[in-house]
């Protein structure tokens, strides 16, 4: 999905280019198919080749898919999960990113977010 959002709307053989590991064309047809079935990818036909796009705006994309890795790592816990990002050696956040979190986390409270 990182691929299709960063080119637009490619190929699968741009695609196969793009990706940082080498996978075979099958595979990565294989992926968009698996996609397409989930309604995250669509494509269109352009003579012979098929052109691939994103179903789904990226925001709701990765809210979706950030839910599934809260379930599924975390218990569905954003308290866990965010400390365990926070407690990571590699994690660095300025002070503009923490007063934000801050902020973030008090406009959750004051609208009656879970104590």
């Amino acid at each position: 999905m990182e691929v299709i959002y960063q080119l637009g709307e490619p190929t699968a053989n741009e695609i196969v280019a793009a990706m940082p590991d080498e996978l075979a064309n099958a595979t990565v047809r294989t992926q968009l198919r698996t996609l397409e079935s989930k309604g995250v990818v669509k494509h269109r036909r352009e003579g012979k080749r098929f052109v691939y796009l994103p179903a789904v705006p990226r925001k709701s994309a990765a809210a979706k898919a950030f839910r599934k890795v809260l379930e599924i790592f975390f218990g569905g816990s954003v308290e866990d999960a965010l400390a365990t990002h926070l407690a990571d050696p590699k994690t660095e956040l300025s002070d503009e990113q923490v007063k934000r979190l801050r902020r973030l986390l008090n406009q959750h409270q004051t609208k009656g977010g879970k104590q």
